[in-house]
């Protein structure tokens, strides 16, 4: 029998008649309050004893840890009522487990779960909720955490809810929020040279997401059995690939070479009618596409009636370049623009936008669903205010110096400590390619682990199927020079050179 949770007023309970008000003990500061609610979800059992079953659940409760020491237990009274008891029956559950030692009961206080030395043995080890980092992590992929603007971004969700309609707490859009969308739409044309309007805009949870959107499950807007196989460049993240992989997407790889992905090798694939390119900032070797193979591309997807997925992880962060506008503005009917605040922001957000060809979004929203687990709509509009209220350029602008003094002492880092590296892939963004001799990265990846240091080799990145002949596999890291916080970089500037091997 189960009991059904039922709120009931809050008074306190004398000790059973049959078991002696103990003296009050004085309170122990340094413990937190323990609950005080009045609601007990125990399971009994449906025959047998009601008073045995009773303190059989209430032992068991205790011994697991579901109901911790200092745990105030509702009146007696009440736990009989939820339960369909007698009330003596209840009583004498109470008392008899204050007697074992499980329970304490106080004149004016209740009957609350006995406090113990040690807690209760559980029946498995509990995974630990914080997982013990590296002493130096120089792993790509994220911002510097400590960066987030948190009061601007506190001042804007203030202003944003302010003033947002009542409907924004209800059941949201698919499509995202219109302010987001709208507030999207100027900066992208204003900062990156996307050409949309907010009703091509469609707000997900990041860039997997919208990858899951466009090939995987029953409504996939690009499904493999009817779209054929994806180009990818010839390095990538291999969890994007092995999301494709488990969509039953064929990834077929393009070379890579100083002016970015060999777009002509379409032309010997005809069962090609899409591509994955990162155009702005070839990841993870860096460079932008080159103007001539952006042109290529945009033409290669009209006569073949394919599309281009332009990923812009990074696109705000340019160091001693000009900006490289979107591919997207070339040609908005056969380019999807995916782009997130996962660089800019933070990855916790959790949110990112496609800028949609018009024939795609009614399909994307298909794909998505009525009752999909969109990016929180607060969040949504906050992020809009952030950007209208000009927060989002200040922060960006202020985060562009700072990684850039970041790759800055890096280079001279290695300027000092092994001048025979290369670094390359440093005009732009937040990573840094070092070059090393051949036969070397796995060695050096191992050194690196064993003076906790994270950090990438490059050979994690190469597509599987990349012959050889196509792109010869080349040793190097990839250094993450915006993961540290400030204290942490320059000890974790000086491990990174330690495990670099010597000139050959």
């Amino acid at each position: 029998m189960t009991d059904t949770p039922v709120t009931h007023p809050r008074q306190p309970e004398p000790a059973h008649p049959s078991e002696p008000a103990r003296p009050s003990e004085p309170a122990r500061p340094s413990e937190p309050a323990r609950p005080t609610g009045t609601d007990l979800h125990l399971d009994l059992p449906a025959t047998g004893g009601r008073r045995a079953a009773l303190m059989a659940a209430l032992r068991e409760a205790i011994r697991s840890g579901r109901l911790a020491p200092g745990t105030r237990l509702p009146p007696y009274r009440s736990l009989a009522a939820d339960l369909g008891l007698a009330r003596n029956t209840a009583a004498e559950a109470y008392a008899e487990l204050v007697a074992e030692g499980w329970l304490t009961a106080r004149q004016g206080s209740g009957t609350t779960v006995a406090e113990r030395a040690e807690p209760m043995p559980t029946a498995r080890a509990r995974r630990p909720s914080v997982r013990p980092g590296p002493v130096h992590d120089l792993r790509q992929g994220q911002p510097d955490a400590a960066s987030f603007p948190r009061s601007a971004w506190l001042a804007a969700g203030r202003r944003a809810l302010t003033v947002a309609p009542n409907e924004a707490f209800g059941p949201g859009d698919p499509q995202g929020r219109r302010e987001l969308r709208t507030a999207l739409a100027d900066y992208l044309a204003r900062v990156r040279g996307v050409r949309t309007d907010p009703d091509r805009i469609v707000v997900c949870s990041g860039f997997a997401h919208a990858l899951r959107l466009l090939f995987d499950g029953a409504r996939a807007v690009l499904p493999a059995a009817t779209n054929g196989p994806l180009a990818v460049e010839g390095y990538g993240l291999a969890f994007h690939r092995a999301l494709l992989a488990g969509a039953g997407v064929t990834t077929v790889p393009l070379p890579l070479d100083e002016d970015g992905a060999g777009v002509g090798a379409l032309a010997d694939r005809p069962d090609v009618r899409t591509v994955l390119l990162t155009p702005a900032h070839q990841f993870p070797t860096g460079g932008p596409l080159h103007a001539a193979r952006r042109a290529a591309i945009v033409d290669w997807a009209r006569g073949r009636g394919g599309l281009v997925l332009e990923d812009d992880y990074d696109g705000e962060f340019r160091y001693d370049r000009q900006p490289v506008g979107a591919v997207q503005g070339l040609d908005p009917e056969r380019v999807v623009y995916l782009g997130t605040a996962s660089k800019s922001l933070s990855p916790a957000l959790r949110l990112g936008w496609m800028v949609l060809p018009d024939h795609l979004v009614d399909r994307v929203l298909a794909a998505k669903g009525e009752r999909e687990g969109w990016a929180s709509a607060l969040d949504q509009l906050t992020l809009a205010e952030f950007i209208d209220s000009g927060s989002y350029d200040r922060h960006v602008r202020r985060m562009r110096r700072r990684y850039r003094d970041r790759r800055d002492r890096l280079v001279a880092a290695l300027a000092a400590g092994a001048p025979h590296i290369a670094v390359s892939g440093i005009a732009a963004g937040l990573h840094a390619v070092l070059r090393l001799e051949p036969g070397t990265e796995r060695s050096v990846l191992k050194a690196a682990a064993y003076r906790g240091l994270a950090v990438d080799g490059l050979a994690d990145y190469r597509h599987p199927a990349l012959a050889a002949e196509a792109m010869p596999a080349a040793d190097g890291l990839v250094v993450g020079y915006a993961t540290p916080p400030d204290h942490a970089y320059p000890a974790a500037l000086a491990a990174l050179c330690d495990i670099l091997p010597p000139p050959a």
